[in-house]
C-alpha cells in the first residue's frame, strides 16, 4: 500500500496508541507498532502450539492439508533455532516474495501471498517487535509433506502460476476506512487465505474472493464472507465487529475450532475502529453465491 504524506503519518499514530501497555517493559514507538501488526497479522495464532502449551511464537501445530502437514517455525530471536541472524532484508523478502535467507522457496502454506501487501515500513516494524521478544531455544518441526510436493523447486513454477506480488493498493473509489479494512484483511488478517477456494494445486480463486469453501485448512468447512443473500454474511457492521471481538455471533452462539483462537489471540485485540473498517470492507465485496 502506497501511503502518502498525512495518510501515512495519521496510521503510524493510530497503530501507535492502539498498541497499548506493552508487554515486556518499555518499548520504542517501532516496537509498539510492530507489536499491534504482528497481532493483526495473526502471527502468534499460526507459530504457537496452543494445545500443547508450547511458548508464543517458538513453532506451530501441525497445520493439515491435501498436501501433507506443515509446521509453523520458530520466529523468536533465537540464532540457532529461529530468526536471530535475519536482517531488515531478509524479514521483508520471507514475508513479500516468499523466500529464505538463502534463496529458497517458501510453501504456500505460509501465507506469504497476503504478506506480500503489507507496506515496507510496517514489515520493517513487525521485525523490530520480534526481535524485542527473548529468543526460545526450540527447533522448528519438519514439515511432513508428500512427494513430489515436497520439492521447493516446484514453487517456482506455483508462484508464476498464482503468486500476485506486490504492495497493497488502495482503490481510490472506496472510502479511506474501506481501504483501511481491506489492507487489514488482506494484506495482516489474510482472511481470504482460508475463506477463499483454492484449486487442485491450491492456488486462490481469485473471482471467488473470501466466497468461502468446504475444504479449508484441517478438512474444515469455511463460511462464504461476501454479502450473499443465500449463503453469504447477512450481518450487520456491529454484528460483525462485536462477532470479531468477542466470538458471539447474533444467534447467540460462539466461535469455534481455528476461529475461535484467531479472535482470542489476534482480532479480539484490534481497536474498534479497526474492526468496523474490517467490517465496511466484507460489506463492500461484491457477493459470490457459493455451491455448498
Amino acid at each position: 500500500m502506497r501511503l502518502r504524506s498525512l495518510w501515512i503519518g495519521c496510521l503510524y499514530a493510530w497503530f501507535t496508541i492502539a498498541a497499548g501497555v506493552p508487554a515486556h517493559g518499555q518499548k520504542n514507538g517501532a516496537v509498539k507498532m510492530g507489536e499491534y501488526l504482528t497481532i493483526a497479522g495473526g502471527c502468534v495464532s499460526c507459530h504457537t502450539d496452543f494445545r500443547n502449551k508450547g511458548q508464543p511464537f517458538a513453532g506451530g501445530a501441525a497445520i493439515p492439508t491435501p498436501f501433507g502437514k506443515f509446521y509453523a517455525p520458530n520466529i523468536t530471536p533465537s540464532k540457532e533455532n529461529g530468526i536471530g541472524d535475519w536482517s531488515d532484508a531478509d524479514f521483508i523478502r520471507a514475508m513479500r516474495n516468499g523466500k529464505n535467507p538463502n534463496g529458497a522457496h517458501y510453501f504456500p502454506a505460509f501465507p506469504y501471498t497476503s504478506y506480500t501487501q503489507i507496506t515496507e515500513p510496517d514489515l520493517r516494524a513487525m521485525r523490530a517487535y520480534l526481535f524485542s521478544l527473548k529468543p526460545v531455544e526450540r527447533a522448528s518441526t519438519p514439515h511432513d509433506i508428500s512427494f513430489p510436493f515436497s520439492w521447493r523447486l516446484l514453487q517456482v513454477g506455483w508462484k508464476m502460476l498464482f503468486f500476485r506480488e506486490g504492495e497493497f493498493e488502495p482503490d481510490p473509489n472506496r472510502s479511506a476506512e474501506v481501504n483501511r479494512g481491506a489492507y487489514l484483511a488482506n494484506a495482516l488478517a489474510h482472511c481470504g487465505e482460508c475463506h477463499t477456494p483454492r484449486n487442485k494445486l491450491g492456488g486462490l480463486d481469485y473471482d471467488s474472493w473470501m466466497a468461502g469453501t468446504p475444504n479449508g485448512p484441517g478438512n474444515e468447512t469455511i463460511p462464504n464472507l461476501t454479502p450473499d443473500v443465500d449463503t453469504g454474511l447477512s450481518w450487520t457492521v456491529r454484528e460483525i465487529v462485536e462477532y470479531l471481538k468477542t466470538g458471539a455471533t447474533p444467534d447467540f452462539d460462539f466461535a469455534g475450532s481455528m476461529m475461535a483462537e484467531v479472535i482470542e489471540h489476534n482480532t479480539g485485540k484490534l481497536t474498534d475502529a479497526d474492526l468496523k473498517a474490517i467490517a465496511m470492507y466484507l460489506k463492500s465485496l461484491p457477493p459470490v453465491r457459493n455451491a455448498f
